[in-house]
Formats: C-alpha cells, structure tokens, sequence
C-alpha cells in the first residue's frame, strides 16, 4: 500500500492507494482535516459560492494510480474551471489557515501573503490600505461573496468588512490586472471574500481580550432546513489604544460592530444567495491624515446588500444586484466642530451584473453585461448641487456631489485539452465620468502541464481604473486634487512555473507591469512643511517583480513524527522605474514593499496543544517628512506573531502574542504601529 496526499483549499484528504480495483480504493478513502497554513492555488473566475471537487484517476508508470483531488471552484474567470484547468496563480487563504494565524482581522490575515501589502495606521482592522504587487490601495478591487465592496469615495473605507474572522471560509488574492473580469478598479488585482455556507443547524461564540484595553466578543448561528439556510453573526470589537496625543489623551482608541447576515437556496435547478451586512465603528485617527494635527477621529457607516442566482440548464445564467451605503464623518479636531467643520460623506453604490456561460464541444464560452451607478453627496466633495440636502443628525447640509456610470460588456471562451488550456477575453467599458467611449481592455492566459506535478503558465491582461471622488475633489486640509485626472490603464505579462505534488508545493512567477496616467498625491518638501498634496497623474510607471513560495506537508513526508506539521515560505521582489528624489515625497504609488517575506510554521505539541508562529520581513521604499520638517525613508523590519491553543473537536482556548520582540515600526510616517500586543480567547461550537 503506498499513501499520496493532496491539499485544496478547505481540507486536506489522504488517499491509500492499492494495486486493485478502483472500488476498492475508493472504500478505503479516509478523509483528514488538518491544521492548514498559507496555500498556493489557481484561481479561475466562476462564482465563488460554487464549490466543487473531482477525483480524477490518470494512469502513471509502474501501472500505478494518481488521484488528484480537483480544488474547489474560485474566482479568476468568466466561467468555472477547476485547478487542473485554469492558467491564474493565486493565494488562497483557506478556513485552516485562517484558525492557524495569529491574526484578529481580515486585514491582518492578508498580511500573510506575500503579494499584498496592508498598511495599517489603526490596528485590528480600524484603519486599513491593502493594495497588491506595488499597486496602491485604490487600486484593487475588493469582493465579498464575488460582489464589488468598492468605495468609490476612497480606497481608504474599502477595507471595512461587515464580516468576521468566524464567518470566513477562505480568501482568495488574485495578483494582476483582472480588467476582463471586473473592468474598472481592479487594475492591479481583486482580493474576495468567500463566508462560509454551514449546511447544518448549529451555533458557535468567541470571546477575547488583551492588551490596551482590547475586548471581542461575538457569535454566529446557522438555521437550515430541507432547501433553505440562514446564517446569522454579530461581533463587537473595542481597545483604548495605545498612543497618545500631545495633551495627554488616548488617541488611537476604536469601536466596532459587525453584523452579517446571509441566506441560500438550493434545489436542481436553480441556486439563489443573498446577504446584508453592517460595518459601523469609530475611531480615534489621532496623526493619520495629517502630522500636524494628533487628534482627529473618523466615523464610518457601510451597509451591504445583494442577491445572486444562477440557473443550471444548458446555458448557466448568473444575474446578480447589489446595493452599498457609506456614511463618513471627519473631525480634524475630535469633537470639536467650532474649531473647524466635520468633513460628511454619503455614498451610494448600485449595481446590476448578467454573467452567463455554455458548455459545447469546444470548451466553454462566457458573455455579459454589468451596469454600476456610484453617487456621492458631500461637504466637499464634487460639484456644487441644484438642491443641497440634509445631513442626518445635523443642522448642515450636503452642497457637493457627483454621480457616475459604468457600463460594460464582456466576451470569454476557455478551451481545454489535455494538458493544454488556454482562456481569453475582451471587456468593453463606457464611464460616464468626463464623457469617455467604450474602451476595449483583452486578456489571455495559457497553462501548459509540461511534465507530471509540472505545470508552466504565461498571461497577458489590461485594466483601467476611474479616479475616485477624494482623488478628483479633495482640496482641503492642505491637499489640492485635481478634476481632470485621466483614468489609470495597466498592461501586464507574467510567466511562471508551479510544482504540487503530495509532500512539496512550490510556484514561482515572474511579471512586468506597464501603467500609463498612474495617480498619486506628491509633495514638494522644498516648498516648506506646509507644502501641498497635489494629486497627479505620472506620465509611465513601470515595475518588475518576482513571487516565489514554497510549502511542506512534514505530516506527508515524514509521517513518522507527529511534532512539525507544516512550513510555507513566500518571498516578493518588486522593482520599479521610477525614483523619489530626496526632497519629494509620494503618498501610495511610488512608495511600495521592494522586499517582502513571509514564513508560517504549525506544530503539535503534544494531544490537542498547537502552535503556530507567523514571520514578516517587510522593506519598503519611500520616506516621510518629520514635524521638524526632516525627511526621513522607511526602514526594514521584522516581526515574529505567535499563538498557542488547545483545540478540540467543541472548543478552542488560546494565548497569542503580535509583535513578539515589541519592535517599533512604521507603514505611514509619522503613525507608529502597536508595539508587543497579549491577547488570550476562546470559542465554543454548539
């Protein structure tokens, strides 16, 4: 009997392979679950609340029998392919990952990857940039359930998630240019959100706390019955901070409440889902935004709904419509409005998608259309109103604003033979913004399965990006826009090996991004402290980057010790073109992780004790003006997370630690980050 393991992103399962029938062998399949750390898949677009796996036997030398365990269906493409198929390389983070990191946020987990860079100015989700290979945080796009969260008011609010770490099934990161796919916004790449989908009645709570002051608790259910599932969950998350201002107040304080709720039903002819979910917080924002002034708070309000379905006839028809609110409030000085006036925002967001795809002899072929509306009302923001309207809660008034449209269409048609698939595509898009035609932005990806466990891929994909509303309209506080930026556009090639095999998982990837119009806010420090922020639009950007990770299973290679479960290694090299001079600063686009690693190790102890130890080496291009008016770059760092637990199949009690050897750093000048944090929790399943 010889043994052969294979992980997708939810479970890993261990087949016993026999030189017998293939009933047999199937009788004898055992499936394990197992502590998962960061995994590398391939991601291709189909919608992400589809899930699907296939054990295809292919006959290998000696007359033995290969079972690959096909991963589940994600997405990166216009129609469903599963992992042998699709051409994209992706991270996903699975549910095993996820209870393995030492993390309390979505935004901390995506610090696991090693394309992604989160820039945080609050912790623990209250103040987050994301962005991916050297993009900024506008700059991506941002998916809950495969449905665009974007914030066309800033890139700033996209990472106010309604969700919690509880609800979270996996997280997929595509890196590159996805035009074809999402049209605009995603120049860079899409991050997607996929929340778990429980089939059975059934209830869990969490509660935890630590250092500063911080306190979560939170709690989730599940009501099904026959056809019909509802998921319930709410959580609420506080600290005092750990910083304070100049008169002596705590300034990095925080608060938020999560709602989500999420329902589905199934039968064998049509799927339909829906969800609604609240982010509410507040917090205290003391330098964020500007160094000179260390007491501002920001208040933020995001409401999400949607409802998609899709038919499972001949031709797969995938409507989807959504609906997404945000509330801003500003206050330079935290409660104060005499001194200077809060800065409102509302935001409104509907959209209507078709994706629809057929199955023929010649492989499978995708068309489409979405329609997006983005509409913001404002004290600053926009064009003046014909009828300014109330603000609620207030004797003010919006005066500002703007509404935009998107329009597109698209065309996919993904061929598959053997060892061969090849995915290409065209999207048309129209924005009503400055009056622009249709644009055409293609994309192609090839995959070639050259040797066993060996696959080559290569890709070839443009995007383009509006400006957002801050971007086009924010000149207060010191920082002039301008209206008349052009849209972003990218093209991009990258070329890349990847090795799975049942102990070994492996990839590497080459690319070159080519931006034309790239948007960023500069300052002239020769000008003096009070030098403006002007956004601008960079003539050409160019960069080239390396992706390198690597994985062992220790369970499957060396099955003889329990102790060392597994061990994933990833590494980012970007390079770009263009150079700061040392008396210019950048906010976002010149300012990117030149070297970035990440390393996860999981062990078992002994019985039900774990532990997992998160790695982060980060160096980041770029500088900040100090208060004396002194420029200064960011340095390197290096940060060690851990977490201890004892887990069973009911429950789980642990003790971690962020930022072990309390080092002091910094992703926005002037912001220091958290320096050792202690938290202790735990959850129960009912």
């Amino acid at each position: 009997m010889k043994k052969s393991l294979f992980k997708t992103g939810k479970k890993t399962i261990r087949f016993h392979q026999f030189q017998n029938s293939p009933y047999a062998v199937f009788r004898s399949l055992k499936v394990e679950v197992t502590i998962g750390v960061l995994s590398v898949a391939t991601l291709t677009f189909a919608t992400p609340d589809t899930a699907s796996a296939q054990v295809v036997m292919q006959p290998t030398q000696e007359n033995e029998k290969l079972y690959e365990l096909e991963e589940v269906e994600v997405t990166s493409s216009r129609a469903p392919l599963t992992l042998g198929q699709s051409a994209r390389l992706v991270t996903v983070l699975d549910r095993e990952a996820i209870a393995a990191a030492p993390a309390q946020s979505v935004n901390d987990l995506l610090k696991l990857a090693a394309g992604v860079d989160v820039r945080q100015r609050g912790p623990i989700g209250a103040q987050t940039d994301i962005s991916v290979r050297g993009g900024t945080n506008e700059q991506i796009t941002i998916l809950l359930n495969g449905i665009n969260i974007n914030d066309p008011q800033t890139g700033h609010n996209s990472a106010d998630f309604p969700v919690d770490i509880s609800d979270i099934e996996r997280i997929e990161v595509l890196e590159g240019p996805a035009g074809r796919v999402y049209g605009t916004s995603s120049l860079v790449g899409a991050i997607n959100i996929v929340t778990r989908k429980d089939t059975h009645t059934g209830a869990q709570v969490h509660l935890e706390g630590g250092s500063f002051g911080y306190l979560s608790a939170g709690g989730r259910a599940n009501l099904s019955k026959h056809h019909l599932h509802n998921q319930f969950s709410a959580s609420y998350t506080r600290s005092d901070g750990y910083t304070r201002n100049q008169a002596g107040s705590l300034n990095s304080d925080f608060k938020t409440q999560k709602f989500f709720y999420q329902g589905r039903y199934e039968s064998d002819q049509l799927d339909v889902t829906w969800h609604a979910g609240l982010s509410n917080k507040d917090y205290g924002s003391n330098s964020f935004w500007s160094a000179k002034y260390d007491d501002q708070f920001e208040h933020t309000t995001k409401l999400f709904t949607a409802v998609q379905a899709e038919t499972k006839g001949v031709i797969h028809f995938k409507p989807s419509i959504y609906l997404n609110r945000s509330h801003d409030r500003f206050e330079l000085f935290r409660g104060s409005e005499a001194k200077v006036p809060f800065n409102y925002h509302r935001t409104d967001v509907f959209g209507v998608n078709l994706n629809s795809y057929v199955e023929w002899a010649l492989g499978k072929t995708a068309f489409g259309a979405e329609f997006r509306n983005e509409d913001i009302v404002s004290g600053n923001l926009g064009e003046p109103l014909n009828t300014p309207l109330p603000i609620h809660g207030t004797n003010r008034q919006y005066v500002v604003g703007l509404n935009r449209s998107n329009l597109s269409f698209h065309f996919e048609h993904n061929l598959m033979l053997n060892h061969f698939t090849l995915s290409a595509g065209v999207i048309a898009v129209k924005n009503t913004w400055n009056e622009m035609p249709f644009r055409l932005y293609p994309g192609v990806d090839a995959s070639w399965e050259f040797a066993p466990h060996f696959k080559a891929y290569a890709s070839f994909n443009t995007s383009l990006r509006i400006p957002s509303f801050t971007e086009l309209y924010y000149s207060v506080g010191g920082h002039k826009a301008d209206k008349y930026l052009k849209p972003e556009e990218m093209q991009a090639y990258e070329v890349g090996v990847k090795y799975l095999s049942g102990g070994v998982r492996g990839s590497v990837s080459v690319y070159h991004h080519h931006g034309t119009n790239m948007i960023d806010w500069i300052k002239d420090t020769r000008q003096g402290a009070d030098a403006e922020w002007q956004s601008v639009n960079h003539t050409k950007l160019n960069s080239l980057g390396v992706e390198a990770n690597l994985t062992f299973d220790f369970l499957h290679l060396f099955p003889s010790q329990q102790i060392l479960r597994q061990v994933n290694m990833s590494y980012s090299y970007i390079d770009q073109d263009k150079d700061l001079e040392s008396y210019m600063q950048s906010q976002y686009a010149l300012e990117y992780l030149k070297h970035k690693f990440t390393a996860q190790a999981n062990f078992n102890l002994w019985s039900h004790l774990f532990l997992n130890l998160s790695y982060r080496y980060q160096e980041r291009i770029g500088n900040y003006q100090l208060l004396t008016g002194e420029t200064k770059p960011y340095g390197a760092y290096s940060l060690l997370d851990a977490q201890l637990e004892w887990k069973t199949n009911r429950y789980k009690l642990y003790f971690e630690v962020n930022n072990l050897f309390d080092k002091i750093y910094y992703d926005y000048g002037n912001v220091p980050q958290p320096g050792r944090w202690l938290m202790v929790g735990g959850s129960y399943t009912f």
